[in-house]
């Protein structure tokens, strides 16, 4: 059972007196001193960016104070009932009723809350959410992004009831490149005085049901498919799984596949697969929004599939859900990020406990999804061994979350006359080597590429996963003026003929970027305003000269598949 939510907010401070914020704004007698109130004056619509919703929060850093009230009336008396979020950014507190529920850091990954039933209401229940995205020094990311800072609470919420107990989490994953008598392990976690039940993994399509007796932790399990079509790009291949307890019931839609590296090589069910990908911000340009619903993943992903790519590298934190559900459904292959970004604070502990709980709950959020096949652990890191150390350890943890999958990161490259090469010592760690560089752009002239000759210590699979210069759509001259869109479609046209001369490791291109996005840093006045004019879409939607670059290079690799 769900319940979704719009609410009103207050942009005030909470006093420490009886007329908290997060109790209810209604005085009780006339002597009731309450200095707080929320109104339908001051609306916001959730889920959804506070920034795009009125003028005056465009640039707001700060906090607001959301409420919602709800009626709610359990279907059965014993059933549990949880305040999920899909995203807050980037510190919320949680209040039901004048109790706090609990607190949650991190902008982009879903948390939860079990609500008491002595304070859960069948009437007028009062949801108090205050939401904080001021940045800080000690914070993932850190106080330097390029790109906006969406506050408020940018994801679904829902009220969640289950029995008392039910089917936490769980995992499934195909050991080996096969169709037939493919083997499968995974487990399963209940929620719950669970020790001694019965759970059932079924498969309906396939007639398996694999019946195992739940051991009081995540217990494991393997079983062999008897005949199945491999999820890929080419053929997105979802079957319903069902996870059933005599009180709980799990449904989701998974696809099968493996991916792995070999030598110079990424695998995707043991076949060598070739990276044509695209960079994304979660952003509608359009509307200079967060994207936040499946007509907002279409957007983004209708758009990739006509530039022919079959990757996607979300940058540079875990988008929403519903792209990555998306993509699971189109076959897009996904890269997911946590925003481990520049110049984080690699010397505290702190900051690196705190990027292992947005790893973590990265991974125990798509896990299961098959279009997901890089979990990347930051990117553009200054080298340092303090860094490298920090870096590392965000590796050992992904690997130890999921070893289903591939491990990287994207770096930094300088250049020189003679050779560029990528040697950053993370790659040591990493599955995939993956390096952001911008020849042409940040350096020298696109012919620059012309004599450009690069090179990797590294005998592991290469992606280039930026590349780009910026433009302003419909401001054409020469291609030698910076900002015009022959500037970029010339800049292209060189990177291209650079990548088909990259080390026989390069197995993946993933340019910056999709569409242009706001970012508070790009001002030139006139042809950034704003905006990070590197998109091959601008942010009325216009595909710029260099989109039609980058489609027919695609076009021609997958011609020779």
């Amino acid at each position: 059972m769900r319940q979704d939510f719009t609410t009103t907010a207050s942009t005030k401070c909470p006093k420490k007196d009886p007329g908290a914020y997060w109790n209810s704004d209604l005085p009780q007698s006339p002597t009731d001193r309450i200095e707080h109130g929320y109104s339908d004056k001051y609306t916001l619509q959730v889920p959804g960016d506070w920034n795009s919703q009125d003028p005056k929060f465009l640039y707001y850093e700060g906090t607001v104070w959301y409420k919602r009230s709800f009626d709610y009336k359990k279907a059965q008396s014993d059933n549990r009932v949880f305040l999920y979020f899909g995203a807050v950014n980037y510190q919320a507190d949680v209040y039901l009723n004048g109790k706090k529920l609990g607190a949650h850091k991190g902008g982009f990954t879903a948390f939860q809350f079990e609500i008491p039933d002595e304070v859960l209401q069948e009437k007028d229940n009062f949801l108090v959410v205050k939401v904080d995205n001021k940045r800080f020094k000690d914070e993932v990311p850190t106080v330097n992004t390029d790109w906006w800072n969406f506050g408020g609470i940018t994801r679904d919420v829902m009220l969640v009831e289950t029995p008392a107990t039910f089917v936490a989490d769980y995992s499934l994953q195909l050991e080996q490149p096969t169709d037939t008598n493919a083997p499968l392990t995974g487990w399963v976690k209940l929620d719950g005085e669970a020790s001694g039940q019965e759970v059932s993994i079924e498969i309906p399509e396939l007639n398996l049901t694999h019946k195992l007796t739940y051991e009081g932790a995540p217990t494991s399990f393997s079983l062999i498919l008897p005949k199945v079509e491999l999820w890929s790009d080419k053929n997105p291949r979802l079957y319903d799984v069902v996870i059933r307890t005599a009180a709980d019931e799990l449904r989701d839609k998974i696809g099968f596949r493996t991916i792995a590296v070999s030598g110079k090589k990424i695998l995707l069910n043991g076949e060598p697969i070739f990276l044509r990908g695209i960079c994304a911000h979660e952003e509608i340009p359009t509307e200079q929004r967060r994207a936040f619903s499946d007509a907002d993943a279409m957007i983004q992903l209708d758009w990739a599939k006509e530039l022919n790519c079959n990757f996607m590298r979300l940058a540079h934190y875990p988008h929403n859900e519903h792209i990555i559900r998306k993509a699971d459904s189109l076959g897009m292959l996904i890269w997911s990020e946590i925003p481990v970004y520049w110049t984080i604070n690699f010397e505290n502990p702190e900051v690196l406990e705190k990027a292992k709980v947005q790893l973590d709950e990265m991974i125990a959020r798509d896990r299961n999804r098959a279009s997901v096949i890089i979990w990347s652990v930051g990117n553009e890191t200054p080298v340092s061994p303090t860094r490298t150390a920090f870096m590392k350890s965000l590796v050992v943890e992904a690997k130890k979350l999921d070893a289903s999958r591939l491990i990287s990161a994207a770096l930094e490259v300088h250049y020189n006359a003679d050779k560029n090469i990528i040697n950053d010592p993370l790659g040591a760690f990493t599955d995939v080597v993956s390096v952001n560089e911008y020849l042409g752009w940040y350096g020298g002239l696109p012919s620059s590429c012309r004599s450009a000759k690069w090179e990797t210590i590294y005998d592991k699979p290469l992606i280039i996963s930026e590349t780009g210069a910026g433009s302003l759509a419909g401001f054409h001259a020469d291609s030698l003026t910076r900002w015009s869109e022959e500037y970029q479609e010339w800049y292209y046209e060189e990177q291209v003929e650079m990548m088909k001369r990259m080390p026989d490791n390069y197995t993946g291109f993933t340019p910056w970027i999709l569409t242009d996005f706001r970012s508070p840093k790009r001002n030139n006045p006139i042809y950034q305003d704003g905006w990070n004019r590197k998109g091959l879409i601008s942010n009325e939607g216009a595909k710029k000269k260099a989109f039609f670059v980058l489609k027919k290079y695609y076009d021609e690799i997958a011609g020779q598949k």
